[in-house]
């Protein structure tokens, strides 16, 4: 079932994304805006990131799964988020930590 939902996406004068906001019946996401910088730059971050969002999202269908609701459904779209958030974290932001630009707008 959806309910459907809204994004507003925003850029900064350089075409950088810079935060924005989604939500739906029963959420809303603020999203981070601006890079976190690296090493004595670093700061807090101001906002979700999307591998949080697929992180809670695999967690509620995990619940799922442990309950009387339990489905082959269920389990192929966990995999296919697990597989979505291994891609963000352990490859993306390994290549990016490896060329020394994570935390930055550099491609």
């Amino acid at each position: 079932m959806q309910n459907g939902f809204y994004s507003q996406h925003w850029t900064d004068g350089n075409g950088n994304p810079a935060g924005g906001c989604s939500g739906g019946t029963g959420f809303t996401i603020s999203w981070q805006n601006g890079p976190l910088g690296r090493d004595e730059k670093r700061t807090v971050p101001n906002g979700a990131f999307v591998e949080d969002v697929i992180s809670a999202t695999i967690d509620r269908i995990q619940f799922y799964q442990n309950s009387k609701f339990k489905s082959v459904f269920n389990a192929r779209a966990l995999t296919s988020l697990k597989a979505a958030l291994n891609s963000l974290i352990n490859k993306r932001t390994a290549d990016r930590e490896a060329r020394e630009v994570e935390g930055t707008h550099e491609e």
